[in-house]
């Protein structure tokens, strides 16, 4: 039985590598013009490349990988920036939705998440990056969450070269095969202690003579076709994990996730295909073209300082010197024209001005010229800045939404699921458990601001009209249509302002009753005079 999975498995990997050998093809010619360190090894990983050596000698401009370089640091400020909270835990059950208690706890959850997402041991914010360098680049990333040995959350970003994998039928990405290697001595340390005695001879020699040999390791995950609930061990996890030795095709151990482990992320995707395409891919003309240019212009440049030089052949002028300072006898006629003439090398402005467009298109399709809007113009107005906001807002949604849903969304998912197997989350509330720990990730990262700044700007305009309207009329029946209870904790939410920085229902009303006294024992206190002066009028 258990060859039978490992065999399964080798064979499904192999299927699925046959599949992207056109894919592997176009990662290729983008690596050698934008991502040099992956320059000759999209097939593979281990392909004879020597460490350490140059992988830009195809490269003869160097603004696609600035470029994406450009393109992966403003991805991180916009989506997930480091130094702010860009999402929050929220109540599905609308039942829920004012329940301060479960409020609270999705608050101090997502404070929990943060804490160990960011600690220096998880590793998240340079794994991040490099998911948006792939992205960037191929069109596909993946990341791997994973509990640290010491407690806490470690991050991984997983080489596009060493997983494959498939989508259901609803197209949402269920099923991986990663394709690594491990020494022996890890190897030994990912056996299961059951099967170690059945484990390949060679792996088993090599433990003790040679601990450093690498072997290939398979993991795969997939979903579970049979999914016992009843059952407290891998067998009741909705996707089934297999780690599978290449040498000998062994089973070296069998488990399970509760959620997909494999956050995969897709910058767009063609109809009918599994991986992403990328803003290179789209600027990949215009790449190449820039590359053959700047070559020419290397050339020509060349020729410009260092020019060809034509002369008359009247047996004076014998050698020519170009030293400085040289003397050249019979350089001139009589009449003071020059005998020697430098060759026309064409027009270098010409040349640039070409070169200057294709780069346009580069950095236009890196955004770079989008995510400079705001940078490059620092004296706008608060009402420019709002409306450029909008601006990228509208025209990054579309890339960003695909982010959070098959990326983020699925990462929180796994995150919460780590924490909680190791005991490091709070006590659900009982309202909470009834409704099965249902919630909600609500994103205010800039970009999510910036969408849902119309909506609070909308309000704001809408309120400044009717204060001018009962200032003008003095009318002030027109406040009557605001509703306040509503529209600021619905403001306070867009501002994304933590939970616990508000007042509570009961706080609120204990407030509202205490000011109400006050206004009473005030108009009491102003009304006594009146009344004692009326006493006396009348006795």
């Amino acid at each position: 039985m258990e060859n039978d999975i490992a065999t399964g498995v080798i064979k499904r990997y192999d299927a699925l590598k046959g599949q992207r050998g056109t894919w592997e093809n176009h990662w290729e010619e983008i690596a050698d013009r934008v991502m040099p360190r992956y320059s000759g090894s999209m097939q593979s990983p281990d392909s004879g490349i020597t460490r350490g050596e140059k992988r830009t000698s195809k490269m003869f401009d160097s603004t696609a990988a600035l470029g994406l370089e450009r393109f992966a640091a403003a991805m991180e400020s916009m989506l997930t920036p480091r130094n702010s909270r860009w999402h929050r835990l929220s109540v599905t059950n609308p039942d829920l939705s004012k329940d301060r208690e479960v409020k609270l706890y999705f608050e101090q959850t997502t404070n929990i998440l943060f804490k160990h997402r960011y600690s220096p041991k998880a590793n998240y914010s340079s794994q991040q990056h490099e998911v948006y360098m792939g992205l960037g680049a191929f069109g596909t990333s993946a990341i791997f969450p994973d509990a640290h040995d010491d407690g806490g959350l470690r991050y991984q970003s997983i080489d596009l070269r060493e997983i494959l994998f498939d989508m259901s039928h609803q197209g949402m990405v269920d099923t991986s095969y990663r394709k690594y290697s491990l020494t022996a001595r890890q190897m030994q340390q990912r056996v299961d202690v059951k099967r170690w005695e059945s484990i390949p001879e060679a792996i088993s020699k090599a433990v003790k003579d040679q601990p450093d040999k690498k072997f290939e390791i398979i993991h795969c995950v997939r979903p579970r076709s049979e999914v016992d609930p009843r059952k407290m061990d891998y067998r009741g996890k909705k996707f089934a994990s297999y780690y599978v030795s290449v040498e000998g095709r062994h089973l070296l151990s069998e488990g399970g996730f509760n959620t997909f482990p494999y956050p995969i992320s897709r910058y767009v995707t063609g109809p009918g295909e599994i991986y992403g395409r990328s803003p290179a891919m789209l600027v990949l003309p215009s790449i190449k073209v820039l590359n053959e240019q700047k070559k020419t212009m290397l050339k020509q440049g060349h020729r410009v300082v260092d020019p060809v030089l034509l002369s008359h052949d009247d047996g004076v002028l014998d050698s020519f010197s170009m030293k400085p300072g040289a003397m050249n006898p019979g350089g001139v006629s009589a009449e003071g024209r020059l005998m020697v003439q430098t060759l026309p090398t064409g027009n270098l402005a010409a040349g640039q001005e070409l070169m200057d467009m294709e780069r346009q298109v580069i950095n236009d399709g890196f955004l770079v010229s989008l995510f400079q809007i705001l940078v490059d113009t620092p004296a706008m107005t608060a009402t420019e800045v709002l409306e450029r906001a909008r601006e990228k807002g509208a025209l990054l949604s579309p890339t960003m939404g695909r982010q959070q849903s098959e990326m983020l969304g699925p990462m929180i998912d796994r995150e919460l699921d780590l924490l909680n197997m190791q005991g490091l989350l709070p006590q659900m509330p009982e309202a909470l458990i009834e409704a099965e720990g249902e919630y909600d990730v609500a994103y205010d990262s800039p970009l999510s601001r910036s969408q849902r700044a119309e909506e609070a700007t909308g309000y704001l305009r809408t309120f400044e009209t009717a204060i001018a309207h009962a200032n003008t009329t003095q009318d002030l029946s027109v406040m009557d249509y605001f509703n306040t209870d509503v529209i600021y904790p619905a403001l306070a939410e867009i501002n994304a302002m933590p939970e616990s920085w508000m007042n509570g229902p009961e706080q609120i009303e204990a407030l509202r009753q205490q000011r109400a006294q006050q206004q009473q024992t005030q108009q009491m206190i102003e009304a006594a005079p009146a009344a004692a002066g009326v006493m006396k009028a009348l006795g």
